[in-house]
């Protein structure tokens, strides 16, 4: 099992990749591979047949009890590196002025991928000659997600940040929630001063002790993986993909559009290599692919990104707060599907009724993250205000392979709020050039 390091010692942690001598089925990514190959085999072999779920279905429960457990320790997680952090830095001038440069990147890159989405969709036409007419049992599939889309708006999502109780954020597990209370805890110790530095130190504490709770649980992961795969390999079948793979394929295809391009970009502007990021927190990736939860790669993407060098309060603002602000691959669904639906139903949307739901997409999209079946709850709340039925009864095409677009969208939400980590932390200063080293990008990159 790998070392988490020790995070009241900074200075001290590892250099960034501290495994690179262990052979590789020492590695998680080695065995969540595993775990996916097998759950392939098994879905295939055990499928649903007439209605009946079959034994890949039932595997389901190995993928959601992992993703329980990792949700289990994001809200601790983001508490004690956000309030430790904080309290630490000295500066509140200087917590502040991350925020606010992180929102500004997160408005910027989410932009441009909605806008390489629209690109993509309309030259490639994925949903043109489709002719799709909804039947009935998929309008009433799609109306569980209109209806949940109609308690949405801008205000019902900022009063959403503000928990009922401060012990009902960590309860609900809502990290905007979580992020707030522990901003707040975090300024109350800064302006303590020396007084706080017992508890500053049990925070320290209780941060490694968790942190060594997701090392524990991380290994669980192929488990996950295998479940995962199996139930939606099972229940859906390759077959049933064969009428969208074109959509599929143009949606991964952006994705790596806009990881190689725009990312690949930023990295080399401000001196990473790409290349060297992405085989850094491969695990990660490996993680989320097998999982199709970002989520379950937050705890040990913030323990990799301190271990590189980034300062623990740059890490806690940027990496929650991108969860819910920062997600490149959910805006390239969002943007993307509204088009494909709309070529696949027949409906003419002009350019300039597509950027204003590219507009609105900038704010309906920021509560993704918050709800439960958010991506589709926000686009059904965005094809909502085109009052128009076949946009919104379209839904149901997307609904069979979902779950397939969402390792893509998860992927490239965790590889861009890492990039963002680390770039807001270099030009703030708050990167360790010694313990950044092996991500930096050299001659031949």
């Amino acid at each position: 099992m790998p070392e988490i390091p020790d995070h009241a010692e900074p200075a001290d942690a590892p250099a960034a990749e501290p495994h690179r001598h262990l052979p590789f089925y020492c590695h998680i990514y080695f065995w969540v591979l595993i775990g996916v190959a097998c759950g392939v085999a098994f879905g295939l072999e055990f499928p649903t047949q007439k209605g009946v779920p079959g034994l890949a279905e039932q595997m389901k429960p190995l993928a959601d009890g992992f993703i329980s457990l990792i949700k289990m320790l994001i809200a601790p997680i983001v508490f004690f590196t956000v309030v430790g952090g904080i309290a630490n830095v000295g500066d509140l001038g200087k917590v502040g002025r991350v925020g606010i440069k992180a929102l500004v990147y997160f408005e910027v890159f989410t932009t441009i991928a909605m806008f390489i989405a629209l690109g993509a969709v309309h030259l490639l036409q994925p949903g043109v000659g489709v002719n799709y007419r909804p039947s009935a049992g998929e309008i009433g599939k799609v109306a569980t997600f209109s209806e949940a889309a109609g308690h949405q708006s801008a205000v019902t999502f900022v009063l959403h940040t503000i928990p009922q109780t401060f012990v009902s954020a960590f309860s609900e597990g809502e990290i905007l929630q979580v992020l707030l209370v522990s901003i707040l805890m975090g300024v109350a110790l800064a302006r303590m001063g020396a007084r706080a530095k017992p508890l500053n130190d049990l925070i320290h504490l209780a941060a490694q002790a968790f942190f060594g709770i997701v090392g524990i649980v991380v290994w669980l992961a192929p488990l996950a993986a295998f479940g995962a795969m199996a139930s939606t390999v099972g229940s859906s079948g390759i077959h049933a993909l064969v009428a969208l793979v074109k959509m599929m394929s143009v949606f991964y295809a952006t994705c790596i559009v806009f990881i190689v391009g725009v990312l690949g970009l930023v990295a080399r502007a401000f001196g990473f290599s790409l290349r060297k990021y992405l085989r850094y927190i491969k695990d990660e990736i490996l993680l989320v692919l097998g999982t199709s939860s970002s989520e379950s790669a937050l705890p040990p993407l913030m323990e990799k990104l301190e271990r590189a060098g980034c300062a623990r309060s740059v890490v806690g603002i940027v990496v929650p707060a991108g969860y819910s602000f920062n997600l490149d691959g959910t805006s390239i669904y969002l943007a993307m599907a509204i088009v494909f639906l709309a070529q696949a139903t027949n409906t003419h949307l002009s350019f300039p009724q597509e950027l204003g739901l590219m507009g609105l997409l900038l704010l309906t999209s920021k509560g993704a993250a918050a709800v439960t079946g958010g991506g589709f709850i926000t686009l059904a709340a965005t094809l909502t205000s085109t009052h128009n039925a076949s946009l919104v009864a379209g839904l149901a095409i997307l609904i069979g392979i979902d779950r397939f677009m969402s390792e893509a969208r998860a992927i490239t939400n965790l590889i861009g709020n890492g990039m963002a980590a680390l770039v807001i932390a270099k030009s703030e200063g708050e990167l360790d050039p010694a313990r950044a080293a092996p991500l930096l990008r050299d001659l031949v990159d």
